[in-house]
Formats: C-alpha cells, sequence, structure tokens
C-alpha cells in the first residue's frame, strides 16, 4: 500500500438504490437539519481505470482486503474523451480513505490515439510517484462516467454526493479507445457521506432517517463485472 494512514484521512460511508428513489433521496438531503448546500455545480465525473494484466487491484477490492487501491485518471465534462486531469491513487483502509494527485494540465488525448500514446502524454506531465503506479497498473480496464451532485453541510462538518447515470466504456481488447459501445450497467443511485474519522459519532446522527441502505459499492467492481463475457 502506502505507508500509514494519514491523519486528515477520511471516513466514507455510502448508501446504494435504484435511480428511481432520486426524488426521496434529494427531498431527505434538502429537508436535512445539518442544512446541505450545494458547493460546487453538479457535473459529469469521468474516470479510466488501470490496473495490472491479471487485475490485482480487481482482486484485492473484491476480496475486501484492509488495504486496497485503485488508480485512476480523472477528468470533468460531458466528454468521455481523455482531457487535462489527474491521476488519482485511491487508497482504503477499511473505512478510511485518501488519495494522491498528479496533476496532468495539458491535452493527454488526440484523435486517433493509441493507448499507449495516451499513456505517454500522462507519464510526461506527472512526478516520478506518479509514473511508478502507472507502470504497476499499466492496463486500461475501462472508461467510466457518471454525473455527481454535491452538498456540505453548514457546518463544513460532512460532504455528500450523489452519483448517476454512470456510463462504462469496455477498453480491454482495442488498441485504440472505445468511446461508442456501452456496458450494460444496473441503475444505480451511490450516496456518499465523507467526513473527519473523528466525526464518527456527529455523522452517525446525520444519517438517521436516510432513505437508502448502506452499502459497500465499488464503480470498479460494478464495472468489471458488468463487462465479464463482453468482447469488442
Amino acid at each position: 500500500m502506502t505507508g500509514r494512514v494519514p491523519e486528515d484521512t477520511r471516513y466514507e460511508i455510502k448508501f446504494v438504490a435504484y435511480e428511481t428513489c432520486l426524488h426521496r433521496v434529494l427531498s431527505w438531503v434538502r429537508a436535512h437539519w445539518a442544512v446541505f448546500r450545494s458547493p460546487y455545480p453538479d457535473r459529469w465525473v469521468n474516470s479510466i481505470y488501470f490496473d495490472s494484466h491479471d487485475y490485482f487491484a480487481f482482486k484485492e477490492n473484491l476480496s475486501g482486503a484492509s488495504s486496497r487501491l485503485k488508480v485512476r485518471y480523472r477528468w470533468y465534462g460531458d466528454s468521455n474523451r481523455p482531457a487535462p486531469g489527474v491521476l488519482e491513487l485511491k487508497c482504503k483502509r477499511n473505512y478510511f480513505g485518501w488519495k494522491h494527485h498528479y496533476l496532468a494540465a495539458s491535452p493527454v488525448y488526440e484523435e486517433g490515439d493509441r493507448w499507449p500514446e495516451i499513456q505517454r502524454r500522462i507519464m510526461a506531465q506527472i512526478p516520478d510517484e506518479g509514473r511508478v503506479w502507472m507502470r504497476h497498473y499499466p492496463f486500461p480496464v475501462f472508461i467510466n462516467q457518471y454525473y455527481r451532485r454535491y452538498f456540505l453541510s453548514r457546518d463544513g462538518r460532512v460532504r455528500l454526493t450523489i452519483d448517476t447515470r454512470q456510463n462504462v466504456w469496455d477498453q480491454r481488447y482495442g488498441a485504440r479507445p472505445n468511446f461508442s459501445r456501452k456496458v450494460n450497467l444496473p441503475k444505480t443511485l451511490v450516496m456518499e457521506l465523507k467526513f473527519d474519522r473523528r466525526e464518527q459519532q456527529y455523522a452517525s446522527s446525520i444519517i438517521q432517517g436516510v432513505p437508502i441502505r448502506v452499502s459497500r459499492n465499488s464503480k470498479y467492481i460494478i464495472g468489471v463485472r458488468s463487462m465479464k463475457g463482453m468482447r469488442g
């Protein structure tokens, strides 16, 4: 993994339901006594998930290992074509999560590029630490995209996000990115609460009455499982 758990690590709790529950969830958020407000505009989030060729990260996350990680390249906007963004190393230890970020501020994709060219452009812009992780996890598994809504409690102690409209494009079998053929996915809604690990008691009071159930959820695991048996 990446050493000890940092002091500023967040505690993360996820709730999962069908997208048909969106109105009910938004009504709960907007009527909450914590007075959740939107600190950022809603936006599309895009990621390329990378793994080793033997799917080490997938297997580690699937097993529920106490320490696990994911490597992904993330950018924002409604296009699923890679754009300037950030390579993220997302680390998890039990319920605690933290990230390392490596900025790629210049374009990383040109029309017709093959995957090695995209990866070279990313690696040319990030520090050695980020390049090490890309070398360990060089295989582009899929591109995913979802629509995220952001909320923050009035006192700033709890962040809440709601993700819907998830799409996945399988990248396992092509030399060039696949931007058109989507994977069939369940239409789910994922709500996540994030807060300082010292705020567990306070956050516990906030989630009372939440209208959907707590559930372990990984967009990476769901994406890989949905691609099982698919080609082309």
